[in-house]
């Protein structure tokens, strides 16, 4: 599968720390770096038969629809795509128009992620978001109208604007207006941003734990109530409906990234990344040179990216993969570890599969990382 990650926005989020611009002066020069990378790299995934595409960011629906296709036609130079591949825009509600819909489903674009954030203008105004509670509905409705029926929306629980009411308000819109899969996340304050900044001067509060964790909760057996399953912590599909791109990402399967900041995975033991600066990102390829990085992970890495990732889901962490992949002294450890926690209910083996309670899954980072080698 591919990634493309496409690194402009019109403005900056008040809580995003994610490599972009909402400069667009060189977008050009940027797109002609890109397809340069995918030329450049066109041998490095195992199978050229793509199973996912997913457009990131930023915001790719900044785009043009035109530009969005000669990216797709320039990935089909070197790829090939199988007949029901899911292939991904990340779009904000206020790009969404009639004109733009009209011509993307025209394109082998057939998923939506729409960053919707939520249906209230107090929330949105926190979040520094570009399109208003109106648009974050219409915006759905206009996608469906145009045939897009594979959607998904993001939403944000636990701002200081919003509480358990206004929070069930937004599941109730969500429902109303039939969206297959909801991502959802707790708000969270990353380092220098300007949410960070408005907390530190005292300007708003800071988000609560103890009232991010019900809105969790009640996000969870919300959406159960209404047919969907949570496979992810923060991930919510209708049966069918599930992302088939990140749930590759969690099964551990290779990918690649394309663009500044994009990050790769061989499927075994290599991470890399490309440079999180534009200039540099385009001044590279002009070279016909990557702009990326690379490690190679040791057994201890490994080892605990696949209980961090496998804990996060329905699936849990296939413990013969482990017992067969890693040493008796790490899988020593590991059993000493999960014992008093499996002991406590706070961990579970079915099938084979080392998993977490949903009962417990907000805390699903912090138990995972009990059982880290380092």
């Amino acid at each position: 599968m591919i990634y493309i990650h496409i690194p402009f926005c019109k403005q900056k989020c008040s809580y995003c720390n994610f490599h972009f611009s909402t400069s667009l002066n060189f977008k050009d020069e940027m797109l002609h770096a890109m397809k340069t990378e995918i030329a450049l790299r066109k041998d490095e995934l195992q199978n050229r038969t793509l199973k996912s595409l997913y457009f990131g960011g930023g915001t790719p629906s900044i785009l043009s629809v035109d530009e969005i296709s000669s990216l797709i036609d320039e990935v089909l130079r070197y790829f090939s795509f199988e007949k029901d591949i899911e292939v991904t825009l990340e779009a904000n509600p206020d790009d969404l128009d009639k004109n733009f819909l009209k011509q993307l489903s025209g394109t082998p674009v057939n998923r939506l992620s729409i960053g919707t954030q939520s249906f209230f203008e107090e929330d949105l105004k926190l979040m520094n978001r570009a399109h208003s509670a109106s648009e974050a509905e219409s915006s759905i409705k206009r996608a469906q109208d145009f045939g897009f029926e594979n959607l998904s929306i993001d939403l944000i629980y636990g701002s200081p604007t919003s509480n358990l009411e206004i929070w069930k308000e937004n599941l109730n819109k969500t429902i109303a207006l039939e969206v297959p899969h909801i991502s959802s996340y707790a708000l969270t304050v990353e380092p220098k941003t300007a949410l960070e900044n408005w907390i530190s001067k005292g300007k708003i509060k800071s988000p609560k734990e103890e009232e991010q964790n019900k809105e969790f909760y009640y996000l969870s057996d919300f959406l159960k109530d209404n047919g969907f399953e949570h496979y992810e912590v923060s991930n919510f599909a209708k049966p069918g409906f599930y992302s088939r791109h990140n749930s590759a990402y969690w099964k551990y399967q290779e990918y690649l990234g394309i663009g500044p900041s994009a990050h790769s995975y061989n499927g075994f033991d290599i991470r890399s990344w490309n440079v999180a600066n534009n200039q540099q990102y385009i001044k590279k390829l002009n070279d016909k040179l990557l702009a990326k990085e690379e490690e190679i992970l040791s057994q201890e890495d490994q080892f605990n990216e696949m209980i961090m990732i496998g804990l996060r889901t329905i699936w849990g962490v296939d413990l013969e993969s482990l017992k067969n992949k890693f040493s008796d002294r790490m899988l020593e450890h590991f059993q000493a570890e999960i014992k008093s926690k499996i002991e406590d209910g706070i961990l579970i083996i079915e099938n084979s599969h080392l998993k977490i309670p949903e009962k417990h899954w907000f805390m699903a980072d912090g138990i995972a990382s009990d059982l880290f080698i380092v």
